[in-house]
């Protein structure tokens, strides 16, 4: 952590702490609702292709149902890899490392946060891992 800068100084008041964690929350309530509705969605596609037995692979009307599974298989993927990125988001608000960037240990600005509620680092160690993958 940069000297200077300490968790009760990074984190802010109690408002605050408050106000992210009621984003956090909201946030993950909104991701758990989506899950569910993705869960159901793979659910009627694998009992819909479990039911029919034609050959959905030359079909001139639209996609598959294999395609169909894999979109959904890789939104569904995505929608639980965002919870668990809110999950440890709330953890570092309950620790007190939520505004402290993992990087540099300086502060992530307020702004940032309400942007992007699971940043974990400053918009300055976040362009430069940005640059540093452009370059490769």
């Amino acid at each position: 952590m940069e000297s200077g800068t300490s968790r009760s100084a990074a984190g802010g008041s109690p408002a605050r702490r408050r106000a992210a964690t009621e984003a956090i929350d909201e946030a993950r309530a909104g991701s758990a609702r989506l899950i569910e509705s993705l869960t159901r969605l793979w659910d009627d596609v694998v009992e819909a292709s479990a039911l029919v037995a034609n050959d959905d692979e030359h079909d001139p009307e639209g996609a598959t149902v294999a395609f169909e599974r894999a979109q959904l298989r890789d939104v569904l993927k995505q929608a639980h890899a965002d919870l668990d990125a809110l999950e440890g988001a709330a953890e570092r608000i309950r620790t007190g490392d939520y505004w402290i960037c993992e990087h540099c240990g300086g502060p992530i600005a307020p702004e940032r946060l309400v942007a992007r509620p699971t940043a974990r680092t400053c918009i300055g160690c976040a362009a430069n891992a940005a640059a540093g993958r452009a370059a490769r």
